[in-house]
């Protein structure tokens, strides 16, 4: 029983725990160097995959909009 009581304590420990058992390579230094004195556009730096996240949400902005103008100028405003 105390075995038991012993072994779900450290589960509980394991999982709570915030120390990572994964060492990851620092990847600051290679990101600071993209990202600085360039004349590419910030949101373009990425590569092809930014370009196309960034062109898909102007459009889908740009769509939102319009659609909504043209539903505001469908009703027209009571007159009193």
């Amino acid at each position: 029983m105390l075995r038991n009581l012993l072994a779900l304590r450290q589960i509980g420990q394991r999982t709570i725990s915030t120390a990572s058992r994964r060492h990851f390579k620092n990847k600051v230094p290679e990101k600071q160097k993209l990202f600085q004195d360039d004349e590419i556009p910030l949101y373009l730096k990425g590569g092809v995959a930014d370009a196309l996240l960034y062109r898909a949400t102007m459009i889908l902005t740009v769509g939102a909009y319009a659609i909504y103008e043209l539903a505001v100028a469908s009703f027209p405003k009571k007159q009193e």
